[in-house]
């Protein structure tokens, strides 16, 4: 009886929104030649990651195997499937498979961080294959809100895996492929082993919407604004920005991008043919000459991004354009969530200005990109897998995905990051936990979420911050009086003197009485200075702030 087997797991998107990153393994346990699908990113949030620039999943357990890997696939060009490969590709060294837009967007990554383009290769869609260790890999061509999505077949010695990706069941995307039931049902007319399978909506009770339901009702929208109309929506979201330019058109209205990404997105689609007609645009210097009711901006931000070009217009001007009283601004989007209170900002600065914003609370300018419940369900019976694996999704989805295909007779368990499963066997087996968590993008630094650097900027800024500074001479005796700087804290405290001078007064009495042990020890001495400027902080202003003492000798 042979001891291989065939193994999954997530090192980042089970149990959370983003972050995608999925090993297969097929061999020997602990000798298991490996493939990665997707490695991406989430993004940071002020409250709990302040500073940070991207936050990707943990890879240690992947780059200690690196010598393993036979190679990376990447399911579509999205941020969280995308976003992190250029970052790890240096200690990963393995090809880089994905079809042709998606491609265009990885390499741009690579060159981007000094990675050689042609490690990115160029698949086509299915019946092509490509060889990987024990696997053979087909991209099956799948409808998302962003063109080329594939969900990958995946031939392993125990059977075929179908890992869905970010999908929908779309028959008019607009841009990219439509799902094709008839071609789905040929792949999987041979036997499934395991269908690992998108939960994003899993609570979503009605069939999914198509992208071609957008359009009309966009168009009516534009064509009776009377000021300029700005539309927001993902970048990403090629057929959507088609739409929204297209409908500006039989407005009568030229057409600007404003903003890298989305700029990035149509150059992308266009030189890879997947984009065709796309409605003439003029720059953002040649657009303050057109009368403002003739135009139409199509704007990066639709998460309240700070920096984006949406947030910039709320604020005041950008690239020499700016938003007035009687335009209109449409958010052609879904608020992610986490990102409310950032929208609702840009919501309110372009209410002061006295635009009119339109929302996605009707229904009628979005459609969502993933698979509804009973999408799902008919994805399950299109692939009859012996097993269905919830992915892409918080815990709550993965749970809900699990319990839904076991009550409609299919073997499943809730796998979140770190949870590797056995799929050789009937029914999905636990095979043991690996250490998952996260890494930041800090600056140009990637750091450990376990590192305490974020941990104590979150303390500086809840707390504020005492420097105490001290000088000593070579007998070990105070030379003058210890100074303090302050950041983030009130001038004064309870007893109506500046702070300052009360912490500055309290250390040098300290100071003043301090046994020489204490004076001739820098740690003892630290330890008691911050120990007091805390105290005196927490007498005057009823807080506890962080404090860093610098003591100096004079030899």
């Amino acid at each position: 009886m042979s001891n291989e087997r065939l193994i999954y797991l997530p090192l980042g998107g089970a149990g959370e929104i983003g972050m995608n990153a999925y090993v297969y393994g097929y061999g020997a346990p602990e000798k298991e030649r490996l493939i990665l699908v997707d490695l991406g990113v989430t993004f940071p949030d002020m409250d709990g990651t302040p500073g940070v620039d991207l936050i990707f999943p943990d890879m240690s357990w992947l780059t200690e195997r690196a010598d393993r890997l036979e190679a990376v696939f990447i399911t579509h060009a999205h941020e969280d499937h995308v976003g992190a490969l250029a970052q790890f590709w240096g200690e990963l060294g393995v090809p880089v498979h994905a079809r042709a837009f998606t491609a265009n967007i990885a390499r741009r990554k690579m060159e981007e961080r000094g990675h050689p383009e042609d490690a990115v290769r160029t698949a086509s869609a299915w019946p092509e294959q490509v060889k990987a260790g024990p696997f053979t890999v087909g991209f099956l061509p799948v409808s998302h809100s962003i063109p080329e999505s594939s969900a990958l077949v995946i031939d392993t010695p125990d059977g075929r895996v179908v890992h869905s990706g970010d999908f929908k069941l779309d028959p008019q995307p607009v841009v990219g492929e439509p799902f094709d039931p008839a071609l789905w049902t040929d792949v999987c007319g041979g036997g499934v082993q395991a269908l690992v399978c998108d939960s994003t909506n899993v609570f979503s009770t009605h069939p999914g919407r198509s992208e071609s339901e957008v359009g009309p009702e966009i168009e009516t929208l534009v064509s009776v604004a009377e000021g300029l109309v700005c539309a927001t929506t993902f970048a990403s979201n090629v057929a959507r920005v088609k739409t929204l330019a297209e409908a500006g058109q039989r407005a009568g209205r030229t057409i600007v991008l404003l903003g890298r990404a989305m700029r990035r997105m149509i150059e992308a689609a266009v030189e890879t043919g997947v984009l065709t007609d796309f409605p003439s645009t003029v720059s953002p210097e040649e657009a303050t000459a057109i009368p403002r009711d003739n135009l139409m901006l199509l704007v990066t931000g639709s998460q309240g991004e700070r920096r984006a070009a949406s947030a910039q217009l709320a604020r005041g001007k950008y690239r020499g354009l700016e938003l007035k009283e009687g335009d209109l601004f449409l958010f052609s989007s879904k608020t992610i969530p986490g990102n409310e209170r950032g929208v609702i900002r840009v919501i309110n600065q372009l209410s002061e200005k006295g635009v009119d914003v339109v929302d996605d609370s009707s229904g009628l300018y979005h459609v969502s990109g993933h698979a509804n419940r009973p999408d799902l369900e008919r994805l399950h019976d299109i692939a009859r897998a012996k097993m269905v694996i919830p992915m892409h999704g918080e815990h709550r989805h993965l749970r809900a995905h699990s319990n839904l295909a076991a009550e409609r007779g299919f073997a499943s368990t809730l796998a979140i990051n770190g949870t590797m499963l056995d799929l050789s066997g009937a029914t999905p087996r636990v095979a043991g936990f690996v250490e998952t968590g996260r890494t930041y993008l800090d600056g140009s630094v990637r750091i450990g979420a376990l590192d305490g650097v974020v941990r104590e900027r979150i303390r500086m800024a809840l707390n504020g911050l005492i420097t105490v500074s001290v000088i000593l001479d070579e007998e070990h005796e105070p030379m003058g009086e210890p100074w303090c700087e302050l950041k983030g804290l009130p001038e004064t405290g309870r007893s109506r003197a500046a702070l300052i001078d009360v912490l500055e007064e309290d250390l040098d009495q300290f100071l003043r009485r301090a046994r020489p042990k204490t004076l001739a020890n820098d740690d003892a001495l630290e330890e008691e200075l911050r120990r007091i400027a805390r105290s005196t902080a927490q007498d005057e202003i009823g807080r506890k702030p962080e404090v860093i003492v610098t003591v100096s000798r004079v030899s």
